[in-house]
């Protein structure tokens, strides 16, 4: 790769998904329709950043960490007909040890179970309303 992170930036790879996104009643969905994968694995991380008396402070994830992101975090890159994310360190929720799977699921609030008490819309509520 011949892009190298500055300061406190790290360079995420997304892991490829092999099979087509389809839903339940097997309609096909595009790229833009699918959600965005929050795992990836580090490809390369800048020097640090710099506290308030300059001293630089190296960061915690290193290259080849497995590492679980915010939703929202990053900038979609291409280098070499290859996509990376670049996000800050702080955007990184932590590494993931070990092999294991890990499922991501994003909390926001006003979503998911207490979503229908949030709701301001006027209409009834069930079980698949308001995720």
């Amino acid at each position: 790769m011949n892009f190298r992170p500055l300061h406190d930036h790290v360079i995420v790879e997304a892991p490829i998904g092999a099979k087509v996104a389809k839903t339940k009643g097997g309609i096909l969905l595009p790229d833009t329709a699918k959600e965005k994968p929050l795992e990836g694995k580090v490809i390369a991380v800048g020097s640090g950043y710099r506290d308030k008396t300059g001293k630089v402070i190296g960061l915690a994830v290193k290259k080849g960490d497995r590492v679980i992101y915010g939703k929202w975090t990053g900038t979609e890159i291409k280098v070499e007909d290859k996509e990376y994310l670049v996000l800050k360190e702080r955007d990184i929720l932590g590494v993931v040890e070990g092999e294991g799977k890990v499922s991501v699921r994003s909390n926001i609030p006003g979503m998911g179970a207490s979503s229908a008490a949030a709701c301001t819309l006027d209409h009834d509520h069930d079980e698949d309303c308001c995720d």
